[in-house]
């Protein structure tokens, strides 16, 4: 008997290294696929808000009307949340990407055929409503691919949606620059969105998890999913802040002439997306604490030096040294979020997710708020409370939280059931 079964034994093993081989042939694909709808999702979302002076010119809003309808965005992002989780556990992360991806190009065009008040505030909300689901399942996607190439890639994958900002804003530039309406514009952005999203659903990672371990769909995260959603709190307070008032500090704190007072932000965004790219290797080689405290700590000094050193050059520093801390950490917080071992990828991601589009949220009101009662200076500096947080509680994770992805197990490469 052990005679008959020898051949059979043998072959498996043979099937198992194959198998291996295609998994692991599969992962540049997986990878390349994923970054290319990271670079779409922000390209679209780009594209949008590069043509908010058209779209409020085209319907004759004021500021007032203007700010009420851009809130329902936030507001179907939010919306959105419950409902992430629950899918992309459900039925895998890739099922969610492809009709979500489908929807908020879509969505992108009934913003550009909207011709009443009504009409763009509903366009808004399915906009945010899919941007959050996409959102929400391309990181899982990610985390899964981190997991098949065993090092860490998230940094690399938010970096391509910060490049994708660039590249909307210098469309959207050429666009209004040669009298593009917004429907035609959003209409190339869809095509472009629907051929690369066909393309890449056939590379995507077919199951989000690379073990067999079981998780629940739903369940209370636990002290490290609460502590990094805070981590993701804190930063991107001071991340929504410089979204929303580098402009405004530079002309009212900073006295900038008219000409350049987009530059803070763009020193801001370009200093972000460079630290994107080599965020994973610096990762690899100091570890997730050391970079999540170097980030606070670099969020912190930027903040202080545009406080207390307000002119042109020394705020100039500061604004970059800004775009160099929060760069990292939500990217490293996501990837660490993906590795729960109490949640689904995506429910983990969906909790700490949600935590941090919070502070995304509150924190520019904040500013408005202690800027309107003392200084915008002040309210700047009130930001650095958050900085120092991010240090503070990444000091404060366990040791056993801050996973090498380079020194995993090599059992996820034998799973060629992960890639479709």
């Amino acid at each position: 008997m052990s005679e008959i079964t020898k051949p059979t034994n043998i072959r498996k093993t043979i099937l198992t290294v194959g198998d291996a081989r295609r998994a692991s042939g599969a992962i540049p694909a997986n990878r390349f696929s994923v970054g290319s709808i990271f670079f779409m999702h922000g390209l679209c979302f780009a594209s949008w808000a590069s043509r908010i002076p058209s779209i409020q010119e085209s319907l004759k809003l004021t500021s007032s009307q203007l700010g009420g309808v851009l809130f329902a965005l936030p507001m179907g992002f939010f919306i959105s949340l419950p409902f992430a989780g629950w899918f992309i556990a459900k039925v895998g992360s890739k099922k969610v990407v492809i009709p979500s991806a489908f929807l908020y190009s879509i969505a992108l065009v009934l913003i550009g055929i909207s011709t009443e008040v009504l009409h763009l505030t509903l366009s808004l909300f399915a906009f945010g409503f899919f941007a959050n689901l996409l959102n929400i399942s391309i990181n899982t996607q990610a985390s899964a691919v981190e997991g098949l190439s065993k090092k860490r890639l998230m940094a690399t994958f938010h970096g391509m949606w910060s490049l994708a900002g660039f590249g909307g804003a210098a469309i959207g530039t050429w666009m209004i620059g040669h009298g593009v309406t917004p429907l035609y514009h959003f209409s190339f952005i869809c095509i472009t969105f629907l051929i690369v999203n066909t393309v890449c659903a056939f590379h995507l990672v077919l199951r989000d998890e690379v073990t067999t371990e079981k998780r629940p769909l739903f369940m209370m995260p636990d002290r490290s999913l609460i502590g990094l959603g805070f981590i993701a709190f804190c930063s991107m307070m001071a991340e929504g802040a410089m979204f929303d008032w580098s402009g405004v500090y530079f002309i009212q704190v900073v006295k900038a002439e008219p000409a350049l007072t987009g530059i803070g932000y763009t020193t801001f965004m370009v200093a972000m997306a460079a630290m994107r790219f080599l965020a994973d290797r610096l990762s690899g080689k100091f570890g997730l604490k050391r970079l999540l405290q170097l980030s606070g700590l670099l969020t912190t000094i930027g903040l202080l030096l545009a406080v207390l050193a307000p002119q042109f050059y020394p705020s100039l520093v500061g604004f970059f040294l800004i775009g160099l801390g929060v760069s990292s950490v939500v990217p490293m917080v996501y990837s660490e979020a993906g590795n729960s071992k109490t949640l689904s990828p995506g429910t983990a991601l969906t909790a700490v997710s949600s935590l941090g589009f919070m502070g995304f949220l509150v924190g520019p009101p904040i500013i408005g708020v202690i800027a309107e009662t003392t200084s915008l200076r002040i309210s700047f500096l009130a930001i650095t409370l958050m900085s120092v947080s991010v240090v503070v509680l990444a000091s404060l994770m366990p040791r056993r939280q801050c996973r090498n992805l380079s020194h995993q197990d090599t059992t996820a490469t034998n799973q060629i059931t992960t890639t479709n």
